[in-house]
């Protein structure tokens, strides 16, 4: 991080969000030129104006901490272990959402979708999976795609790939955490006999959302999912904490779990 230019991060972050200096210069209320020197390491920025800049910018609390560093300041956004006891409040929201959202499946991720908490229900991912991919991190992206685990059983595998392979590449892009993108080209080094994956999702009129298809013994269980993440968080960890909750597709899903 030491060895970092302020300027070579900055027009990084710039170009990934495809701003132009100009109209990152307008929404940070300073000049193009500014933005240009800065870039080029002929000015340096003061902590003030490297927080504006990655606030414009929409950079992730972890690489605002490189920023910063690079720029000569100490990182002001902590990186605390969820299991600590600062972490407190943290778990108990989790946990509340998890044990609330009985007997539907429920799983909180970190920023690379390893498992972080999962409820009672989220077991039945598990099923019939080798020990080698519930190691840990157990990594639920790659748990629902792999072969030999959920994307052996999603009747509609295709559909599904076609939808969270896009997802997890332009996750990669906003975040630039090189985990995701080896993680995306992993799992579309994929292979599964027999199915052509080269699909595009085109929605029937009746369709509300793209369900999850997944066989379940003699079952088949149809789900949806929705995310959410902390609205504020100042701290590196909580901020890359999503919890995935699963939704019953139908009457028939419904009754399975409860």
């Amino acid at each position: 991080m030491h060895d970092e230019s302020f300027g070579d991060l900055l027009r990084s972050w710039r170009q990934r969000r495809r701003v132009s200096q100009l109209d990152l210069a307008i929404e940070a209320e300073v000049s193009a030129r500014h933005i240009s020197f800065l870039e080029t390491g002929r000015a340096r920025p003061s902590r003030e104006m490297v927080m504006k800049l990655a606030e414009e910018l929409d950079v992730p609390l972890r690489h605002r901490n490189r920023l910063l560093v690079a720029a000569g300041f100490a990182p002001v956004f902590r990186e605390r272990d969820v299991a600590g006891p600062e972490m407190d409040v943290v778990r108990q929201a989790l946990d509340k959402i998890l044990a609330g959202h009985e007997p539907y499946p429920a799983v909180v991720v970190d920023v690379a979708w390893n498992l972080v908490a999962a409820n009672q229900a989220a077991a039945m991912f598990m099923d019939g999976v080798p020990d080698h991919l519930l190691k840990d991190p157990v990594n639920i992206m790659r748990l629902s795609l792999h072969p030999e685990a959920m994307g052996g059983r999603l009747l509609n595998l295709a559909e599904v790939r076609a939808h969270l392979l896009p997802r997890l590449r332009r996750q990669a892009e906003v975040t630039g955490d090189g985990r995701l993108t080896e993680l995306h080209d992993e799992i579309a080094g994929y292979r599964y006999p027999g199915i052509e994956l080269n699909v595009a999702v085109v929605p029937s009129p009746a369709d509300i959302l793209l369900p999850f298809r997944i066989r379940h013994g003699d079952r088949v269980l149809s789900m949806f999912t929705t995310i959410a993440t902390f609205g504020t968080p100042v701290d590196v960890t909580a901020s890359e904490l999503a919890i995935e909750t699963f939704w019953p597709n139908d009457e028939e899903t419904m009754a399975f779990f409860r």
